[in-house]
């Protein structure tokens, strides 16, 4: 099973994703990957000699298109698997304007009311949208 926590502190270097919820117009903004038939919050992998933060920068305009917004740090989530903990920053954004999506692998964007039925990570990402809610009153 896995459990998702959300520590103090976490030293950086062990920081290998930056996820991202996002809104905008008062809708969730979740990403449909080209590979799957569920949706997901924008986010990713840290490359090698990038600091998190723009590991989350990137990934928001690589996921959704998105060239003008604020970026809020909210802080550090583990997942633990039962064999393994991994750690990532977890940040909020706030779209103002969305440019074209990049041909990566992501398909559409879409703007939601309400978060998704289909998750493609349903024992994370909903924890984090949660979280979201709670600290913003959304």
């Amino acid at each position: 099973m896995i459990k998702v926590g959300f520590p103090d502190k976490v030293p950086d270097e062990k920081l290998e994703f930056a996820v991202i919820v996002a809104r905008h117009d008062g809708k969730w903004v979740l990403c449909k990957h080209r590979k799957r038939d569920t949706y997901e919050c924008p986010g990713g992998h840290r490359e090698t000699g990038e600091n998190i933060e723009s590991t989350a920068r990137r990934e928001l305009w690589e996921e959704t298109g998105a060239e003008s917004f604020s970026l809020t740090q909210i802080g550090p989530y583990s997942v633990e698997d039962g064999e393994k903990t991994t750690y990532g920053m977890f940040y909020y954004a706030e779209i103002e304007k969305f440019g074209e999506l990049p041909e990566l692998e992501i398909e559409r964007i879409e703007l939601m009311e309400t978060q998704p039925t289909a998750w493609s990570y349903p024992q994370i990402q909903p924890y984090l949208l949660e979280k979201v809610r709670e600290i913003y009153s959304l």
